[in-house]
C-alpha cells in the first residue's frame, strides 16, 4: 500500500522557521512529481512548490524565497524547508505524490483545484502566531 507519511508541522512564532517531512512507504519516489499544498480555513487549496525527478521546483508567489523545497530519494522523503513564517502561512499542509503531470507548475496548479492523485498525505497543522 503507497502511503506518504508526514512530519514537522506545529507551532511557531512570526519569523521562524520550520521544516516538513514526507515520507514514502510501500512505493520509491525516483520516478515521482512531489507536491505541497496548503488549506487554510476559508480558502482555497494553494498549491505551494511542487518538484519533479529531475529537480526542476515551482514556487507559489507567496512562499517564493522563503521556502524550498528538496528531495532525497536514498531516504524515499521529501522535504520543505519553509523559512520566516508569517500567520498568512497557517494552514494544514499536505504532500503528494503522482507519476502524471507535465511538471512541476502543472501539478501545483492542477492539484489545486482538483485532489485527484496517485497518493496524499494525511496532513499537518502549522500555525503562526505569538
Amino acid at each position: 500500500q503507497k502511503q506518504l507519511v508526514e512530519s514537522g508541522g506545529g507551532l511557531v512564532q512570526p519569523g521562524e522557521s520550520l521544516t516538513r517531512s514526507c515520507a514514502a512507504s510501500g512505493f520509491s519516489l525516483d520516478s515521482y512529481k512531489i507536491g505541497w499544498f496548503r488549506q487554510a480555513p476559508g480558502k482555497e487549496r494553494e498549491g505551494v512548490s511542487c518538484t519533479d525527478s529531475e529537480g526542476e521546483a515551482y514556487y507559489s508567489e507567496s512562499v517564493k524565497g522563503r521556502f524550498t523545497i528538496s528531495r532525497d530519494n536514498d531516504a524515499n522523503t521529501v522535504y520543505l524547508q519553509m523559512n520566516n513564517l508569517q500567520p498568512e502561512d497557517e494552514g494544514v499542509y499536505l504532500c503528494a505524490a503522482d507519476r502524471g503531470f507535465s511538471g512541476p507548475y502543472t501539478m501545483c496548479a492542477t492539484l489545486a483545484r482538483s485532489g485527484h492523485v496517485e497518493v496524499w498525505g494525511q496532513g499537518t497543522l502549522v500555525t503562526v502566531s505569538l
